[in-house]
C-alpha cells in the first residue's frame, strides 16, 4: 500500500510572492527577496566559496524541476529546462499572513492560520511590564535578560556570560510571533527551560503568540557558547484538524521527523524524531526501509534556516543545500514504486537580504512517485490535498489535488 513522505526544507523559497511587499526585514519590504535564486547567483559569481567551491551543484533537486519552479515562481531564469526533469514540479503561494514555521506547515497541512499573530515591537524593551514580570515569577528570577529582538546565536553571544553570572533568563523575539527564552543547560537547567516555558506558554497562546521556544545552550565565554539540539517549541494548537489527524483518523501512521511534533503540539504523530539534520537525516532513511503501510512521513530540516539563513551565511547556506542534495540521491533510490515524495519548504530566508529575519517568498513543490511535468502555481493547501488523495484519505481543507 502507499506510503507518503512530506520533506520540507525550512526556509527554502523561490521568491515571487505576491504579496511580498506587505513583510519587511527592518524597513525594507521583501520584494525581490529569493532564497535559491541569491544563492545560485553567489555560487557563480564566486561569492560563496566558504568551504565549498563553483556553482550550486544540485543535480536532483534540478531533476525533480527546482530551477523550473523557481523561474515559475519568480522568472528567474538559473537555466530552466523541461529536459531531463524525471519529476513534477510547481510553486505554491501562501495565504496565511505570517512568514513563519507554524503559518507555513499549518497551510502544508491543510489549515491556513485563521487568525491575526501577535507580535512584538522592534523596541528595546520590547516585552510588557507585566509579562516580564510574570515570566521572573515563573522562573524565580528578579529580571530577564534581553527584552529585545535578536538573532539567537547573538543574543547568547551578547547575554550568555552576564545569564551565567546572574541566573536570569535570556528572553527575546524576531519579526516571528515568538517568545523565546535561551538558557544553559548547566547552569540554569535543561528541565527548568523545558518547565519555565511550559508554564508560560499558555498565556502567551492566548495572546495569539505561535510559538514559545525553550533554546538551550551549552559553553562559557572564555570558549565561546553553542546551542544544542535540545530545542522545544511549544507551539499553539491547531483549531482544526490537519493532514496528520487526517491520516490518523482514517487508521493510518503519522511519523514526524524534526520539529514537526512541536509544531503541531504534539497532536497527530504517532512516532516522533529529533535530532541535528544529519541524525534526522540518517532517521529518514531507517524510515524508508521500515515505515508501515498507509502511513504519512512528515519531516522538517530546519538547519538551512537557523544556521545559515538567519545568519546570513550564504556560504553555508549553499553547503546545506548541496548536502541535502546528496541525501535526496539516496533517498530517490529507496522509494519503493508506490511512495510518493513531495518536497517543499514553509517560507523563505534570503541569506543576501539585509536583516536577520524570514523572507515572504513562494515555496518550491517538487514530487517524486507520480510522472513528470508541471503542477503549476498551487495553493500551500493543495499540498496537503493531494497527500490526501494520494493515500486515499478525506480531506477536510479548502485545497485541491493536483495529482488527480
Amino acid at each position: 500500500m502507499a506510503r507518503a513522505f512530506l520533506i520540507v526544507m525550512d526556509s527554502v523559497g523561490i521568491g515571487g510572492a505576491p504579496d511580498a511587499d506587505r513583510f519587511f526585514n527592518g524597513d525594507l519590504p521583501d520584494t525581490g527577496a529569493n532564497t535559491v535564486a541569491h544563492i545560485a547567483q553567489a555560487c557563480a559569481a564566486g561569492r560563496a566559496q566558504e568551504g565549498r567551491y563553483g556553482t550550486l551543484h544540485v543535480p536532483n533537486l534540478a531533476s525533480l524541476g527546482l530551477w523550473s519552479a523557481v523561474k515559475l515562481a519568480s522568472g528567474e531564469d538559473l537555466g530552466a529546462t523541461t529536459t531531463g526533469i524525471t519529476g513534477r514540479w510547481g510553486a505554491a503561494t501562501e495565504l496565511s499572513k505570517g512568514k513563519d514555521t507554524p503559518s507555513g506547515h499549518w497551510e502544508l497541512a491543510g489549515l491556513p492560520v485563521p487568525w491575526d499573530w501577535h507580535y512584538f515591537p522592534d523596541t528595546e524593551p520590547c516585552f510588557p511590564d507585566d509579562l516580564v514580570a510574570r515570566v521572573c515569577a515563573a522562573a524565580g528570577t528578579d529580571g530577564i535578560l534581553g527584552n529585545c529582538h535578536a538573532p539567537g546565536t547573538a543574543i547568547i553571544d551578547r547575554e550568555g556570560a552576564a545569564h551565567m553570572q546572574s541566573g536570569w533568563p535570556i528572553c527575546y523575539t524576531s519579526a516571528d510571533s515568538v517568545f523565546q527564552i535561551a538558557a544553559h543547560e548547566e547552569t540554569f537547567g535543561l528541565q527548568r527551560l523545558l518547565d519555565l516555558c511550559e508554564t508560560l506558554a499558555p498565556e502567551l497562546h492566548a495572546m495569539k503568540v505561535g510559538r514559545v521556544i525553550a533554546r538551550p545552550f551549552v559553553g562559557d565565554a572564555g570558549g565561546g557558547f553553542t546551542r544544542t539540539v535540545n530545542r522545544h517549541d511549544f507551539a499553539i494548537m491547531p483549531p482544526e484538524p490537519v493532514l496528520t489527524n487526517w491520516v490518523q483518523d482514517a487508521g493510518g501512521h503519522v511519523y514526524g521527523v524534526g520539529k514537526i511534533g512541536d509544531i503541531f503540539s504534539m497532536q497527530g504523530t504517532d512516532c516522533r524524531f529529533k535530532g541535528s539534520d544529519a541524525t534526522l537525516m540518517a532517521h529518514m532513511h531507517e524510515l524508508l526501509e521500515t515505515a508501515q503501510d498507509h502511513s504519512l512521513i512528515f519531516a522538517n530540516f530546519v538547519e538551512f534556516d537557523s544556521l545559515y539563513g538567519h545568519r546570513r551565511d550564504v556560504s553555508g547556506y549553499a553547503r546545506a543545500l548541496e548536502w541535502f542534495d546528496i541525501e535526496l540521491g539516496h533517498i530517490l533510490r529507496k522509494l519503493r514504486s508506490d511512495d510518493l515524495l513531495i518536497i517543499t519548504a514553509d517560507h523563505g530566508n534570503d541569506p543576501t537580504w539585509p536583516g536577520t529575519d524570514h523572507t515572504r517568498e513562494r515555496v518550491p513543490v517538487l514530487v517524486a512517485g507520480c510522472g513528470a511535468g508541471t503542477i503549476g502555481q498551487i495553493g500551500f493547501c493543495d499540498v496537503a490535498a493531494s497527500i490526501a488523495h494520494y493515500l486515499g484519505v478525506p480531506s477536510r481543507g479548502p485545497g485541491q489535488t493536483f495529482l488527480g
